[in-house]
């Protein structure tokens, strides 16, 4: 349900997993403690989620938080970022800092002008 293979789990499970292991793992009644905590980290669920499964219940949660109209689902008809204005912002930085570095060159020029003139 969450599009993770078999496969994938066994790698994240360490290197004495397959595929095959881990399709046994799915097939068990009761899967021990210290195993269910690793398959709920590596998919980021609450090991509840695991002990707790419903499929019917699940698949309701997964087609009403993915679908067009669930809260998974968000979709930014107006998004406030504006990359001409971004770019412009950059822009507008880099002047400033351009500016600030030629007055700084100006200002050690005219130090180093003076030293030149009490020598």
């Amino acid at each position: 349900m969450l599009g993770i293979k078999q496969d994938a789990l066994a790698y994240e499970l360490g290197d004495d997993w397959n595929q095959q292991k881990v399709s046994l793992l799915e097939q068990k009644e009761t899967i021990e403690s210290n195993i269910l905590h690793q398959v709920a980290a590596i998919l980021k669920i609450p090991v509840e989620a695991i002990q707790n499964f419903d499929e019917e219940q699940a698949v309701n949660v997964i087609a009403n938080t993915f679908g067009d109209y669930g809260i998974g689902f968000q979709r930014n008809e107006n998004p406030t970022f504006r990359p001409i204005e971004k770019l412009a912002q950059l822009h507008e930085e880099k002047i400033a800092l351009y500016e600030r570095m030629l007055k700084e060159k100006d200002e050690m020029m005219a130090r180093l002008e003076r030293l030149i003139e009490q020598r």
